[in-house]
C-alpha cells in the first residue's frame, strides 16, 4: 500500500490552501502579500523540523528556500495572537486527515480490529498564556497558572495517529475526547487509570469492544455468583498460593457489575517497595498520604479485561499491556527530537505559535514515518525522525516545486526509513521481541 500520493496531497492542502484559509479567517493576513499564511507555517514548519532551536536568523532561511525573502526583525513582528490562531486551526486541520500503513507483522495484533493506546502530556506554559489555556496549580510561584494537555490515540496495528487534541492542563483525561469516541468494533483499547470509567467500560463491552486496563485501587469486586468480595483478601488468598503467583479468573466489575476477568501477578518484593516509594512521593507533592489500600496493592500488578480468554491469555495480557509505554515513547520523540516544550522566546504568542508549528510538524513527521517503517516490527523512531530532519531543506524546496516534485522527494526518504530499526536485545528485549515471542 502506497501512502506517499496521500502524504504528499495532504502536506500541499494543509501548507497551502488551508494555511492561506485560516491566514484570512483568523485576520493574520488583511491583503494580500508576498509573505502569505502559507509562507509563514512553511518558514516555521521546515525551519523547526531541520533545527527546533532554530533562531530568527536560521528560520529566515528556511524562507528563502520557500522564496520568499524576509528579514529576522520582520518575521519577529509576525509573531502575534493572530499568527498563532492561524498556526493553531492549520495543525487542527492536519489532526482530522487520518493516515494509516499496512499492518505492523505482529500476529497478536492482528487479532483485533487495531490495537488502540491512549494517552495525554502536558505542556507548561508561561503564567502569561493562563486566559488561554489554564494550568493545574501547584506550589511554585511561576508558571503553575498556565499548561497545555495533549491527547493522543494511536492505532498500534496501522500507525494511525489521532491527534493530538488541545485542552486546558486542569481538564482531566476522564472527561478528554476519547471518553465518547470509542474504536471500531472487535478493537482493544489500552488505556491508564486516568481513562478509567465504569461507564465508558460497559459501553464498550455493549458494542462489542475489547478493552485493557490496571484495575482503580478503590474498585468493588463481586465474584460471578452476586458476592461482593475484597480485592487484597481475594489477592492474598488467591494469587499469592498459586503456584506461579498469578490470577485470572471471572469478575463482576463495580457497581455496574460488568462481566470481566481479573488478571494478577505477584511482584518481587524490591519491586513492591520502589512501588510504594513513588506513590508516596508523589502523594507528598499533592499535601496528601496514600491509603493502606493503595500501598497494599504495589504487591501484585492487577489489570481488568473483558477480552476473552481465547483471545487472550493471562501472560498475553501482560505482554500486550506494555505496548501502551509506546505511545509515552512517542511524547519523549516529540520532546527530546522535537521541542514541543521548548522555545527560545518569552513572548507569549510568539511561544504559543512555536508550539503549535511543532505540533504540526511531528503530525507531518508521523505521516513520513508511516510511509515506511511502520510495518516494520523492529522499527526505530528516533533513527528515522533524525533521517526526516536531515531531509527538511529538501523538503521545503519540493513543496516549492509541486506535488510531482515532492512525492519524488518523500520516495526517497521512505527509502533512507526502511533501514532505521531497532537491534535486537538478549537480556532485556524491546517490547516488539516480546510480542513477536507470543506466536513464535
Amino acid at each position: 500500500m502506497n501512502i506517499i500520493p496521500k502524504i504528499a496531497e495532504s502536506m500541499q492542502t494543509i501548507l497551502n490552501d488551508v494555511a492561506n484559509e485560516n491566514a484570512i479567517r483568523c485576520n493574520f493576513i488583511k491583503r494580500q502579500r508576498k509573505f502569505s499564511g502559507s509562507s509563514f507555517v512553511k518558514t516555521l514548519v521546515f525551519g523547526w523540523l531541520d533545527n527546533p532551536n532554530a533562531t530568527l536568523d536560521e528560520l529566515t532561511q528556511s524562507a528563502i528556500d520557500l522564496g520568499v525573502d524576509i528579514t529576522p526583525q520582520a518575521l519577529d513582528q509576525r509573531f502575534t495572537y493572530e499568527a498563532s490562531e492561524c498556526l493553531k486551526q492549520t495543525m487542527e486541520s492536519a489532526v482530522s486527515i487520518l493516515i494509516a500503513s499496512e499492518p505492523v507483522n505482529i500476529p497478536i495484533l492482528g487479532r483485533f480490529n487495531g490495537v488502540y493506546i491512549q494517552d495525554s502530556t502536558v505542556i507548561v506554559l508561561p503564567d502569561q498564556l493562563s486566559d488561554i489555556w489554564t494550568g493545574c496549580g501547584g506550589n511554585s510561584n511561576k508558571n503553575t497558572k498556565a499548561s497545555l494537555k495533549l491527547q493522543v490515540r494511536i492505532n498500534m496495528n496501522t500507525g494511525q495517529l489521532d491527534g493530538p487534541y488541545l485542552c486546558s492542563g486542569r481538564t482531566q483525561d476522564k472527561v478528554s475526547c476519547f471518553q465518547e469516541q470509542y474504536p471500531p468494533k472487535g478493537a482493544l483499547r489500552i488505556a491508564d487509570l486516568g481513562y478509567y470509567s465504569l461507564k465508558v467500560m460497559k459501553e464498550m463491552s455493549e458494542q462489542g469492544i475489547y478493552w485493557l486496563s490496571r484495575i482503580y485501587s478503590q474498585s468493588i469486586v463481586y465474584q460471578t455468583d452476586g458476592r461482593r468480595v475484597d480485592l487484597i483478601k481475594l489477592l492474598e488468598t488467591q494469587c499469592d498460593y498459586s503456584p506461579d503467583y498469578s490470577l485470572d479468573m471471572p469478575i463482576l466489575l463495580g457497581g455496574e457489575q460488568i462481566p470481566c476477568r481479573l488478571l494478577a501477578v505477584k511482584v518481587p518484593p524490591e519491586v513492591a517497595a520502589e512501588r510504594r516509594r513513588k506513590i508516596i512521593e508523589d502523594y507528598r507533592k499533592q499535601g496528601r498520604t496514600p491509603g493502606k489500600r493503595v500501598l497494599s496493592l504495589t504487591n501484585w500488578t492487577v489489570l481488568v479485561t473483558n477480552t476473552p480468554i481465547e483471545f487472550l491469555s493471562l501472560k498475553e495480557a501482560f505482554i500486550l499491556k506494555r505496548i501502551r509505554w509506546q505511545i509515552e515513547m512517542l511524547f519523549k520523540l516529540w520532546k527530546s527530537n522535537n521541542s514541543i516544550d521548548e522555545w527560545r522566546s518569552e513572548k507569549p504568542y510568539r511561544i504559543l505559535c512555536e508550539i503549535y508549528a511543532k505540533l504540526l510538524i511531528v503530525i507531518i513527521q508521523h505521516w513520513i514515518l508511516l510511509s515506511s517503517c511502520w510495518r516494520y516490527p523492529e522499527r526505530s523512531f528516533f533513527k528515522a525522525v533524525r533521517v526526516i530532519m536531515k531531509h527538511s531543506c529538501t523538503l521545503a524546496i519540493a513543496m516549492r516545486s509541486g506535488i510531482e516534485c515532492l512525492q519524488e522527494v518523500l520516495e526517497i526518504i521512505c527509502d533512507c526509513l526502511s533501514k532505521c530499526k531497532l537491534n535486537k536485545r538478549k537480556k532485556a528485549p524491546n517490547t516488539y521481541q516480546l510480542l513477536l515471542s507470543i506466536d513464535s
